[in-house]
């Protein structure tokens, strides 16, 4: 890859390179930065979806209905001290009647909700490992021994659509990302065929100085490589900003799943090998125009 930019300083004379000064770079530095933010979204709706389906993957909610307040709290207590006896139980733990209003009171508000509705018990436990069919039925057997009311659920359930919903989000990303592609190699293609017209004089010179079309592409290929480079670096860093603007306010949120959505050390890595993506997609394309147009010209 080193060698591709070492050409001698008398054959870079051939096609001046613009430094910044022509539209190319700009239009990559644009098409990088949105594709940095499109794959940032995608890469972190991917690790919000696994992260949360792996945290709740093990839990199951256990809940007790019934209307005796005096009945329910002895009926959660039994359960829960029988599932405390199973050998695929972690953690059991019943959940304090306030925190169950505060769970539900941005739906029913803040008025004393117990005393109109009777709320059930309800009892978070973790398991050793995935809530499966056989565990649920363990559990579920378990608890109605107890409980006849007592209703076993796995958590994936309860938040099952907004992990699809993440999900869905996550692939609409990843197809900007292939659309921006998509542009970034057309850009790319008009960049090439209009430095064509421009140096059409001198690339029938170098023809006929003895120059072959793949030392003339390898010029043209130079050019746009660096344009591609350095308009990439341009949207990276501006990408970049972004991302660390908008993980500041979504940590501030404290919302369990919008915490979730942070990038890890590779998702980084991926995103810091976007220019020197663009800049090889810019170089096999540019190949590809300034190779088929060579050879309509001869």
């Amino acid at each position: 890859m080193l060698r591709f930019f070492l050409i001698p300083s008398h054959d870079r004379r051939l096609i001046p390179e613009g430094r910044l000064s022509g539209p190319m770079p700009w239009v990559i530095a644009i098409m990088i930065f949105l594709t940095v933010l499109a794959a940032a979204a995608g890469l972190a709706f991917s690790e919000a979806a696994r992260s949360v389906s792996n945290d709740l993957s093990s839990r199951v909610t256990v809940q007790i209905v019934e209307a005796s307040s005096e009945l329910k709290a002895s009926q959660s207590s039994a359960v829960a001290a029988r599932l405390r006896g199973l050998d695929i139980v972690d953690t059991v733990r019943v959940l304090p009647e306030q925190e169950i209003e505060d769970l539900i009171e941005p739906w029913l508000g803040s008025q004393d909700i117990s005393e109109d509705i009777p709320l059930p018990a309800l009892i978070d436990v973790t398991l050793s490992k995935t809530a499966g069919e056989d565990e649920l039925s363990e559990l579920r057997a378990a608890a109605q021994m107890m409980a006849s009311s007592a209703r076993v659920e796995p958590s994936t359930g309860l938040i099952e659509p907004v992990i699809d919903l993440v999900r869905s989000l996550q692939w609409i990303a990843f197809g900007l990302v292939v659309l921006l592609a998509i542009a970034t190699a057309a850009a790319v293609i008009i960049s090439a065929r209009a430095a064509l017209n421009t140096h059409n004089e001198t690339i029938g010179i170098i023809h006929l100085l003895g120059g072959t079309d793949r030392q003339i592409s390898k010029l043209f290929q130079r050019r746009i490589a660096l344009d591609a480079l350095l308009g990439g670096l341009i949207g990276l860093a501006g990408g970049a900003a972004i991302i660390w603007l908008l993980s500041i306010q979504l940590s501030a949120l404290g919302s369990g799943l919008v915490q979730s959505l942070g990038l890890s050390w590779y998702s980084m890595l991926i995103l810091a090998a976007v220019p020197i993506l663009g800049m090889l997609l810019a170089m096999m394309t540019a190949r590809m125009t300034v190779m088929g147009a060579l050879k309509k010209i001869l």
